[in-house]
C-alpha cells in the first residue's frame, strides 16, 4: 500500500466505524438505514481491495481507475460509474 491508499484505508476504517455506529444506536429503521448499510457494504468492499492489493482496479475490465476520483470516492467500482459521474459533474456550457 502506498501512503494515498494508506490514508484512504484509515479514512475508510473511519467511516466504518461511524456508520456501524449509527446503525447500532438507531431505534428503529428509516429509509436512511438502507442507504447506510448499502455505504457500509461499499466501503468493506474497498478496504478489502486495499488490503488485496487490487484497490482502484475496474471490477470490470480491470482498468485502473481515475485517482482524482478514487481520492474522492473510494467506493468507485467501475470505470462506467467513474464516467458517469464525471459526465455528471461536468459544467453546462450555456
Amino acid at each position: 500500500m502506498n501512503a494515498t491508499q494508506e490514508q484512504l484505508f484509515l479514512e475508510l476504517r473511519h467511516t466504518k466505524d461511524e456508520i456501524e455506529f449509527s446503525l447500532k444506536n438507531k431505534q428503529k429503521p428509516t429509509w436512511f438505514t438502507a442507504v447506510l448499510e448499502e455505504e457500509l457494504l461499499d466501503i468493506n468492499t474497498a478496504i478489502q481491495k486495499l488490503k488485496n492489493g487490487n484497490f482502484g482496479l475496474c471490477e470490470i475490465s480491470g482498468e485502473l481507475l481515475p485517482n482524482e476520483l478514487l481520492n474522492m470516492i473510494p467506493t468507485l467500482k467501475t470505470v462506467k460509474d467513474s464516467q458517469y459521474l464525471m459526465n455528471y459533474y461536468k459544467k453546462p456550457i450555456y
